[in-house]
Protein backbone atom coordinates (compact mmCIF):
# COMPACT_ATOMS: atom_id res chain seq x y z
CA UNK A 1 0.00 0.00 0.00
CA UNK A 2 2.92 2.37 0.69
CA UNK A 3 4.20 1.63 -2.80
CA UNK A 4 0.79 2.58 -4.18
CA UNK A 5 0.18 5.73 -2.15
CA UNK A 6 3.75 7.04 -1.63
CA UNK A 7 6.31 5.63 -4.06
CA UNK A 8 7.02 2.36 -5.83
CA UNK A 9 10.73 3.16 -6.18
CA UNK A 10 11.52 1.54 -2.83
CA UNK A 11 10.92 -1.61 -0.83
CA UNK A 12 9.03 -0.49 2.28
CA UNK A 13 9.67 -2.24 5.59
CA UNK A 14 7.27 -1.53 8.45
CA UNK A 15 8.50 -2.04 12.03
CA UNK A 16 6.15 -1.97 15.01
CA UNK A 17 7.38 -0.72 18.37
CA UNK A 18 5.48 -0.14 21.62
CA UNK A 19 6.59 2.57 24.03
CA UNK A 20 5.01 3.24 27.42
CA UNK A 21 6.14 6.85 27.60
CA UNK A 22 4.43 7.99 24.39
CA UNK A 23 1.22 6.49 25.79
CA UNK A 24 1.66 8.17 29.14
CA UNK A 25 1.33 11.85 28.27
CA UNK A 26 -1.35 14.11 26.80
CA UNK A 27 1.23 16.58 25.45
CA UNK A 28 1.80 16.19 21.73
CA UNK A 29 5.16 18.02 21.86
CA UNK A 30 6.56 15.46 24.29
CA UNK A 31 5.30 12.54 22.20
CA UNK A 32 6.89 14.01 19.06
CA UNK A 33 10.15 14.63 20.94
CA UNK A 34 10.28 10.99 22.04
CA UNK A 35 9.47 9.86 18.50
CA UNK A 36 12.33 11.97 17.11
CA UNK A 37 14.72 10.47 19.67
CA UNK A 38 13.57 6.99 18.69
CA UNK A 39 13.93 7.52 14.94
CA UNK A 40 17.47 8.79 15.46
CA UNK A 41 18.53 5.99 17.79
CA UNK A 42 17.07 3.29 15.54
CA UNK A 43 18.18 5.07 12.33
CA UNK A 44 14.76 4.76 10.75
CA UNK A 45 13.78 6.79 7.69
CA UNK A 46 10.27 7.65 8.89
CA UNK A 47 8.22 7.21 12.04
CA UNK A 48 4.49 7.55 12.70
CA UNK A 49 3.42 7.39 16.34
CA UNK A 50 -0.04 6.18 17.34
CA UNK A 51 -1.38 6.96 20.80
CA UNK A 52 -4.72 6.03 22.32
CA UNK A 53 -4.66 9.15 24.49
CA UNK A 54 -6.47 12.38 23.61
CA UNK A 55 -4.07 15.16 22.66
CA UNK A 56 -4.78 18.87 22.96
CA UNK A 57 -3.45 22.22 21.86
CA UNK A 58 -4.92 25.10 23.87
CA UNK A 59 -7.74 22.80 25.02
CA UNK A 60 -8.58 22.00 21.39
CA UNK A 61 -8.43 18.32 20.39
CA UNK A 62 -5.59 17.37 18.05
CA UNK A 63 -6.11 14.55 15.56
CA UNK A 64 -2.71 14.41 13.84
CA UNK A 65 0.53 16.35 13.42
CA UNK A 66 3.50 16.26 11.03
CA UNK A 67 7.12 17.35 11.53
CA UNK A 68 8.61 17.21 8.04
CA UNK A 69 12.23 18.05 8.94
CA UNK A 70 12.46 14.99 11.19
CA UNK A 71 10.22 12.71 9.07
CA UNK A 72 7.87 12.21 12.00
CA UNK A 73 4.08 12.06 12.29
CA UNK A 74 1.69 11.69 15.21
CA UNK A 75 -1.88 10.35 15.29
CA UNK A 76 -4.26 10.46 18.26
CA UNK A 77 -6.53 7.45 17.78
CA UNK A 78 -9.49 8.87 19.77
CA UNK A 79 -9.42 11.91 17.49
CA UNK A 80 -10.29 9.69 14.54
CA UNK A 81 -13.70 9.07 16.07
CA UNK A 82 -15.86 5.98 15.92
CA UNK A 83 -15.69 2.93 13.63
CA UNK A 84 -14.50 1.87 11.12
CA UNK A 85 -11.27 2.49 13.04
CA UNK A 86 -8.95 0.28 11.00
CA UNK A 87 -9.69 2.14 7.75
CA UNK A 88 -9.32 5.52 9.44
CA UNK A 89 -5.94 4.60 10.93
CA UNK A 90 -4.72 3.30 7.57
CA UNK A 91 -5.83 6.44 5.72
CA UNK A 92 -4.32 8.73 8.37
CA UNK A 93 -0.93 6.96 8.33
CA UNK A 94 -0.77 7.09 4.54
CA UNK A 95 -1.69 10.79 4.50
CA UNK A 96 0.99 11.73 7.04
CA UNK A 97 3.58 9.70 5.15
CA UNK A 98 2.49 11.42 1.94
CA UNK A 99 2.87 14.85 3.55
CA UNK A 100 6.35 13.99 4.81
CA UNK A 101 7.51 12.45 1.52
CA UNK A 102 6.15 14.97 -0.99
CA UNK A 103 5.90 18.14 1.10
CA UNK A 104 3.14 20.28 2.57
CA UNK A 105 2.77 23.14 0.08
CA UNK A 106 -0.16 23.35 -2.35
CA UNK A 107 2.16 22.47 -5.24
CA UNK A 108 3.48 19.44 -3.35
CA UNK A 109 -0.05 18.27 -2.58
CA UNK A 110 -1.10 18.63 -6.24
CA UNK A 111 1.98 16.71 -7.34
CA UNK A 112 1.16 13.89 -4.93
CA UNK A 113 -2.42 13.75 -6.19
CA UNK A 114 -1.30 13.73 -9.83
CA UNK A 115 0.89 10.70 -9.17
CA UNK A 116 -1.94 8.95 -7.33
CA UNK A 117 -4.32 9.53 -10.25
CA UNK A 118 -1.99 7.56 -12.50
CA UNK A 119 -2.14 4.44 -10.32
CA UNK A 120 -4.26 1.58 -11.64
CA UNK A 121 -4.51 -0.78 -8.65
CA UNK A 122 -8.25 -1.18 -8.11
CA UNK A 123 -7.74 -2.65 -4.63
CA UNK A 124 -6.78 0.82 -3.37
CA UNK A 125 -8.95 2.94 -5.66
CA UNK A 126 -10.89 4.35 -2.69
CA UNK A 127 -7.77 6.27 -1.63
CA UNK A 128 -7.97 8.38 -4.80
CA UNK A 129 -11.21 9.93 -3.60
CA UNK A 130 -9.71 11.09 -0.32
CA UNK A 131 -8.00 14.22 -1.60
CA UNK A 132 -4.36 15.35 -1.17
CA UNK A 133 -5.19 17.56 1.82
CA UNK A 134 -7.63 15.23 3.55
CA UNK A 135 -6.55 13.09 6.49
CA UNK A 136 -9.54 10.76 6.11
CA UNK A 137 -11.87 9.65 3.34
CA UNK A 138 -15.38 10.96 2.79
CA UNK A 139 -17.79 9.49 5.34
CA UNK A 140 -20.83 10.75 7.21
CA UNK A 141 -18.74 11.30 10.33
CA UNK A 142 -16.29 13.51 8.40
CA UNK A 143 -19.19 15.54 6.97
CA UNK A 144 -20.78 16.08 10.40
CA UNK A 145 -17.46 16.68 12.14
CA UNK A 146 -15.01 17.96 9.48
CA UNK A 147 -11.28 18.19 10.12
CA UNK A 148 -9.22 21.31 9.54
CA UNK A 149 -5.72 21.14 8.05
CA UNK A 150 -3.42 23.87 9.32
CA UNK A 151 0.01 24.62 7.86
CA UNK A 152 1.92 26.17 10.75
CA UNK A 153 4.66 28.77 10.55
CA UNK A 154 5.27 29.25 14.23
CA UNK A 155 8.69 29.46 15.86
CA UNK A 156 7.26 28.11 19.12
CA UNK A 157 6.68 24.65 17.63
CA UNK A 158 8.40 22.31 15.19
CA UNK A 159 5.05 21.06 13.88
CA UNK A 160 4.52 21.81 10.18
CA UNK A 161 0.98 20.48 9.67
CA UNK A 162 -1.75 19.94 12.23
CA UNK A 163 -5.14 18.30 11.76
CA UNK A 164 -7.81 19.30 14.25
CA UNK A 165 -11.58 19.60 14.40
CA UNK A 166 -13.06 22.93 13.29
CA UNK A 167 -15.74 23.06 15.97
CA UNK A 168 -14.78 22.57 19.61
CA UNK A 169 -18.10 20.84 20.37
CA UNK A 170 -17.72 18.50 17.39
CA UNK A 171 -14.16 17.89 18.50
CA UNK A 172 -15.30 16.75 21.94
CA UNK A 173 -17.98 14.50 20.41
CA UNK A 174 -15.44 12.97 18.03
CA UNK A 175 -12.93 12.55 20.85
CA UNK A 176 -15.34 10.96 23.32
CA UNK A 177 -16.73 8.55 20.71
CA UNK A 178 -13.20 7.52 19.81
CA UNK A 179 -12.28 7.03 23.47
CA UNK A 180 -15.39 4.92 24.05
CA UNK A 181 -14.40 2.76 21.09
CA UNK A 182 -10.85 2.48 22.47
CA UNK A 183 -12.27 1.37 25.85
CA UNK A 184 -13.94 -1.58 24.05
CA UNK A 185 -17.20 -1.79 26.01
CA UNK A 186 -18.00 -5.16 24.41
CA UNK A 187 -15.03 -6.65 26.31
CA UNK A 188 -16.50 -5.44 29.61
CA UNK A 189 -19.82 -7.16 28.95
CA UNK A 190 -18.78 -10.73 30.00
CA UNK A 191 -18.34 -9.60 33.63
CA UNK A 192 -22.06 -8.74 33.62
CA UNK A 193 -22.94 -12.45 33.55
CA UNK A 194 -23.50 -12.66 37.31
CA UNK A 195 -25.62 -9.49 37.28
CA UNK A 196 -27.73 -10.90 34.45
CA UNK A 197 -28.32 -14.08 36.46
CA UNK A 198 -29.34 -12.11 39.57
CA UNK A 199 -31.60 -9.73 37.63
CA UNK A 200 -33.19 -12.52 35.59
CA UNK A 201 -33.87 -14.62 38.70
CA UNK A 202 -35.45 -11.64 40.46
CA UNK A 203 -37.58 -10.71 37.46
CA UNK A 204 -38.68 -14.28 36.74
CA UNK A 205 -39.95 -14.62 40.29
CA UNK A 206 -41.89 -11.36 39.91
CA UNK A 207 -43.65 -12.71 36.82
CA UNK A 208 -45.58 -15.13 39.04
CA UNK A 209 -47.57 -12.27 40.52
CA UNK A 210 -50.12 -10.20 38.57
CA UNK A 211 -48.64 -6.89 39.72
CA UNK A 212 -46.11 -6.73 36.85
CA UNK A 213 -48.85 -7.21 34.23
CA UNK A 214 -51.05 -4.60 35.90
CA UNK A 215 -48.20 -2.09 36.10
CA UNK A 216 -47.39 -2.65 32.41
CA UNK A 217 -51.02 -1.82 31.65
CA UNK A 218 -51.17 1.25 33.89
CA UNK A 219 -47.83 2.79 32.90
CA UNK A 220 -47.77 5.04 29.86
CA UNK A 221 -44.96 4.74 27.33
CA UNK A 222 -43.54 8.05 28.55
CA UNK A 223 -43.42 6.82 32.14
CA UNK A 224 -41.79 3.55 31.08
CA UNK A 225 -39.14 5.43 29.10
CA UNK A 226 -38.36 7.63 32.11
CA UNK A 227 -38.18 4.65 34.49
CA UNK A 228 -35.90 2.83 32.04
CA UNK A 229 -33.56 5.83 31.83
CA UNK A 230 -33.46 6.04 35.63
CA UNK A 231 -32.65 2.32 35.86
CA UNK A 232 -29.84 2.53 33.29
CA UNK A 233 -28.30 5.66 34.80
CA UNK A 234 -28.59 4.24 38.32
CA UNK A 235 -26.72 1.09 37.30
CA UNK A 236 -23.98 3.13 35.61
CA UNK A 237 -23.67 5.33 38.71
CA UNK A 238 -23.47 2.26 40.94
CA UNK A 239 -20.64 0.74 38.88
CA UNK A 240 -18.69 4.02 38.89
CA UNK A 241 -19.07 4.61 42.63
CA UNK A 242 -18.54 0.99 43.69
CA UNK A 243 -15.27 0.71 41.77
CA UNK A 244 -13.94 4.25 42.21
CA UNK A 245 -13.88 4.96 38.48
CA UNK A 246 -14.56 8.70 38.72
CA UNK A 247 -11.38 10.74 38.26
CA UNK A 248 -10.79 13.23 41.06
CA UNK A 249 -8.67 16.35 41.01
CA UNK A 250 -4.94 15.66 41.03
CA UNK A 251 -1.71 17.35 40.11
CA UNK A 252 -0.97 14.99 37.23
CA UNK A 253 -3.97 15.71 34.98
CA UNK A 254 -5.42 19.05 33.96
CA UNK A 255 -9.10 19.77 34.52
CA UNK A 256 -10.26 19.40 30.90
CA UNK A 257 -8.41 16.09 30.53
CA UNK A 258 -9.96 14.75 33.72
CA UNK A 259 -13.42 15.74 32.50
CA UNK A 260 -12.84 14.00 29.16
CA UNK A 261 -11.74 10.85 31.00
CA UNK A 262 -14.87 10.90 33.16
CA UNK A 263 -17.19 11.50 30.21
CA UNK A 264 -15.64 8.62 28.26
CA UNK A 265 -15.95 6.35 31.31
CA UNK A 266 -19.62 7.23 31.68
CA UNK A 267 -20.48 6.55 28.03
CA UNK A 268 -18.39 3.37 27.95
CA UNK A 269 -20.32 1.94 30.88
CA UNK A 270 -23.62 3.27 29.51
CA UNK A 271 -22.95 1.41 26.24
CA UNK A 272 -22.23 -1.79 28.15
CA UNK A 273 -25.30 -1.37 30.36
CA UNK A 274 -27.51 -0.85 27.29
CA UNK A 275 -26.12 -4.09 25.86
CA UNK A 276 -26.90 -5.81 29.16
CA UNK A 277 -30.41 -4.35 29.20
CA UNK A 278 -31.07 -5.48 25.62
CA UNK A 279 -30.07 -9.08 26.33
CA UNK A 280 -32.06 -9.13 29.56
CA UNK A 281 -35.10 -7.80 27.68
CA UNK A 282 -34.87 -10.57 25.07
CA UNK A 283 -34.61 -13.15 27.86
CA UNK A 284 -37.69 -11.80 29.64
CA UNK A 285 -39.66 -11.48 26.41
CA UNK A 286 -38.95 -15.12 25.60
CA UNK A 287 -39.79 -16.23 29.14
CA UNK A 288 -43.00 -14.21 29.24
CA UNK A 289 -44.19 -15.50 25.88
CA UNK A 290 -43.51 -19.12 26.89
CA UNK A 291 -44.66 -19.16 30.52
CA UNK A 292 -47.53 -16.67 30.62
CA UNK A 293 -50.52 -17.94 28.57
CA UNK A 294 -52.91 -15.40 27.03
CA UNK A 295 -55.70 -16.45 29.41
CA UNK A 296 -53.51 -15.64 32.45
CA UNK A 297 -52.50 -12.32 30.94
CA UNK A 298 -56.16 -11.50 30.19
CA UNK A 299 -57.07 -12.12 33.83
CA UNK A 300 -54.18 -9.97 35.05
CA UNK A 301 -54.99 -7.12 32.65
CA UNK A 302 -58.31 -6.08 34.19
CA UNK A 303 -60.14 -8.92 32.42
CA UNK A 304 -59.58 -7.52 28.92
CA UNK A 305 -60.22 -9.84 25.99
CA UNK A 306 -57.95 -7.93 23.64
CA UNK A 307 -54.50 -9.38 24.44
CA UNK A 308 -51.87 -9.06 21.72
CA UNK A 309 -48.13 -9.48 21.34
CA UNK A 310 -47.77 -5.79 22.17
CA UNK A 311 -48.89 -6.59 25.72
CA UNK A 312 -46.09 -9.14 25.99
CA UNK A 313 -43.57 -6.60 24.67
CA UNK A 314 -44.60 -3.98 27.24
CA UNK A 315 -44.75 -6.53 30.07
CA UNK A 316 -41.21 -7.75 29.26
CA UNK A 317 -40.08 -4.11 29.12
CA UNK A 318 -41.57 -3.43 32.56
CA UNK A 319 -40.06 -6.48 34.26
CA UNK A 320 -36.64 -5.83 32.67
CA UNK A 321 -36.58 -2.32 34.09
CA UNK A 322 -37.61 -3.40 37.58
CA UNK A 323 -35.18 -6.33 37.52
CA UNK A 324 -32.39 -3.89 36.67
CA UNK A 325 -33.30 -1.62 39.58
CA UNK A 326 -33.91 -4.36 42.16
CA UNK A 327 -31.63 -7.18 41.08
CA UNK A 328 -28.63 -5.55 39.40
CA UNK A 329 -27.87 -2.49 41.50
CA UNK A 330 -25.80 -3.58 44.47
CA UNK A 331 -24.43 -6.68 42.78
CA UNK A 332 -20.68 -7.26 42.73
CA UNK A 333 -18.62 -8.02 39.63
CA UNK A 334 -16.57 -11.20 39.60
CA UNK A 335 -13.62 -9.63 37.75
CA UNK A 336 -13.13 -6.02 38.82
CA UNK A 337 -9.88 -5.73 36.86
CA UNK A 338 -11.80 -5.88 33.57
CA UNK A 339 -13.98 -2.95 34.67
CA UNK A 340 -10.96 -0.94 35.77
CA UNK A 341 -9.05 -1.61 32.55
CA UNK A 342 -11.96 -0.26 30.51
CA UNK A 343 -11.31 3.29 31.77
CA UNK A 344 -8.66 5.75 30.66
CA UNK A 345 -7.93 6.99 34.17
CA UNK A 346 -6.97 3.55 35.50
CA UNK A 347 -4.87 2.66 32.45
CA UNK A 348 -3.13 6.01 32.67
CA UNK A 349 -2.27 5.47 36.34
CA UNK A 350 -0.75 2.12 35.40
CA UNK A 351 1.31 3.77 32.66
CA UNK A 352 2.59 6.47 35.00
CA UNK A 353 3.62 3.81 37.52
CA UNK A 354 5.40 1.85 34.80
CA UNK A 355 7.20 4.97 33.58
CA UNK A 356 8.33 5.68 37.15
CA UNK A 357 9.64 2.13 37.46
CA UNK A 358 11.54 2.49 34.18
CA UNK A 359 13.02 5.82 35.27
CA UNK A 360 14.00 4.31 38.61
CA UNK A 361 15.71 1.40 36.87
CA UNK A 362 17.58 3.82 34.61
CA UNK A 363 18.79 5.79 37.63
CA UNK A 364 19.94 2.61 39.36
CA UNK A 365 21.84 1.55 36.24
CA UNK A 366 23.55 4.95 36.08
CA UNK A 367 24.47 4.79 39.77
CA UNK A 368 25.90 1.29 39.35
CA UNK A 369 27.83 2.43 36.28
CA UNK A 370 29.31 5.36 38.20
CA UNK A 371 30.23 3.07 41.12
CA UNK A 372 31.94 0.64 38.75
CA UNK A 373 33.91 3.47 37.14
CA UNK A 374 35.00 4.75 40.54
CA UNK A 375 36.13 1.26 41.56
CA UNK A 376 38.07 0.82 38.33
CA UNK A 377 39.74 4.23 38.81
CA UNK A 378 40.79 3.24 42.34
Amino acid sequence: MLQYYISDDYEWEVIYFEDVLTGGTNESDRVIEETINKIRSEKWDYAITLTDLPLFNKNRPIVAEVVCDDNVGLISLPGLGLVPMQKRVREAILQLMNEIYYGISDEDRDRAQTRLDTQNNRNYSSLKKKGPKKLLGKRIFEIVSPLERQVLDDDSTDVDVRYSVKSKLNGIIRLVSGMVYANRPWEVFPVFFKIIVVAFTTGSYALIFPSIAKLSEIYSITRLVLITLVALLALVAWIILAHGLWQKKNIREEGHIRRIYNISTFFTLLTTVIMYYGILYVMFLTTTALLVPPSKLEADLSGTNDVSFVNYLIMAWTVTTFATIIGAIGSVFEDKEVILNSTYGYRQRQRHEKVKEMEKEEEEKKEKGEENREESDN
